[in-house]
């Protein structure tokens, strides 16, 4: 990444600052608006010798997060409302058992 001044969403700066703080596992699915994020993952993970993973759903992307984090892996997921509320059973299993996980949420416009 060159150090001169760029252009870019905050999902795409979301992206590229998960990477530069060593996030190496990315499970998602596909939601608008956070799908910007997967997109750049999905693109630059392999690079950085990480894993992006599209899974079948919410839940399963976070149980992905909790397992890679389970075994030392910077992981993360990205999400929006609707699939926030459905990863509730998985976030509090990672709250209880403090496992470290990173959850963004993005906010729908209106």
């Amino acid at each position: 990444m060159s150090k001169q001044a760029q252009v870019m969403t905050g999902n795409e700066s979301c992206a590229i600052g998960a990477i530069a703080a060593g996030c190496r596992f990315f499970a998602g699915y596909p939601i608008t608006p956070s799908s910007e994020i997967a997109e750049v993952l999905s693109a630059e993970l392999p690079r950085k010798g990480g894993k992006y993973i599209q899974m079948e759903d919410e839940i399963g992307a976070m149980g992905a997060v909790i397992g890679a984090s389970l075994v030392g892996v910077k992981a993360m997921t990205a999400t929006s409302g609707p699939g926030f509320s459905l990863k509730q059973e998985n976030i509090g299993y990672a709250c209880i058992a403090e496992i470290p996980c990173v959850v963004v949420n993005v906010m729908r416009g209106g």
